[in-house]
């Protein structure tokens, strides 16, 4: 084993090699080194949730929702379910190529409860081949409204937690440009967006406050943190949430003042729900 002191001495180094996370020569380089760091600060996180779950119930489901390369689901099946004689965890991906290939993998490295699915956020909800019920939901980095997706897919199907790395969110960016001049007549805090990066940062905070909201209002008790050090990643911001069945009573109220407030009363189907 390569002696790299970023790596866990529990992780399959051929793992790693497979997802040239490693080169071929056991090497890790800066890039790779920045992308083991993220993940292996995820798993600290998810991990708590894991063993809740397992606490109650001899058996977990995990789905890795905008999967990509499924980096954090053969991380997560490596150090926490290879282990043990229980656990699922699917990857949903829309790109079929990368639903093959990591098929491919888990074959190869004999990671037996571990299925890929080449499905749409509304398939994915209804699809046959997933549980109707699902105990984690993770998304790392899906891009602008996959995120949004996860988080629908998550409450379709109860699940007792979801995390979130939330990516590029660029849709209410978007729409506080597109309805920047009407909402100059509007409202005075319409100076936040009036120039493009403060519209692309504030739209960035925004939608993230609109899906806890979202989220609170179904039930769920929300923590938000940074995942790592800012040096490692601009796209830092992590949301846990915990499903404790009690609504928080105004986020509704809360997240639909919010939306009318700033002229964004379009967006109301894609967070009111």
């Amino acid at each position: 084993m390569p002696n790299i002191p970023e790596i866990r001495p529990d992780q399959s180094i051929e793992l790693l090699k497979e997802l040239h996370i490693l080169t071929r020569d056991g090497k890790l380089n800066q890039d790779s080194r920045r992308k083991l760091k993220q993940v292996y600060h995820l798993f600290r996180f998810i991990e708590p949730l894991l063993l809740e779950v397992l606490e109650k119930q001899d058996d977990l489901t995990l789905v890795d929702h905008g999967a990509g390369k499924s980096y954090l689901g053969f991380i997560l099946y490596d150090l926490f379910l290879k282990s043990r004689n229980c656990g699922h965890i699917y990857g949903i991906e829309t790109r079929q190529e990368l639903v093959e290939k990591s098929s491919e993998l888990a074959n190869k490295l004999g990671f037996t409860r571990m299925s890929f699915l080449n499905l749409s956020v509304e398939d994915s909800i209804q699809a046959a081949a997933l549980p109707p019920v699902i105990d984690i939901v993770t998304a790392l980095h899906a891009c602008n409204t996959a995120t949004d997706d996860a988080i629908r897919f998550a409450l379709h199907k109860q699940a007792h937690s979801i995390v979130l790395v939330p990516c590029c969110q660029a849709e209410v960016a978007a729409t506080l440009n597109k309805n920047k001049n009407q909402s100059f007549g509007l409202t005075p805090l319409s100076e936040i967006w009036r120039h493009p990066i403060h519209a692309r940062e504030f739209g960035s905070h925004l939608t993230n406050v609109l899906r806890c909201l979202l989220l609170e209002s179904h039930g769920y008790q929300v923590t938000v943190t940074e995942l790592i050090g800012w040096e490692h990643s601009m796209k830092n911001e992590l949301i846990i949430a915990r499903k404790n069945g009690i609504p928080r009573k105004n986020a509704r109220a809360r997240l639909e003042s919010i939306l009318h407030e700033l002229n964004l009363d379009e967006l109301h189907g894609r967070f009111c729900y």
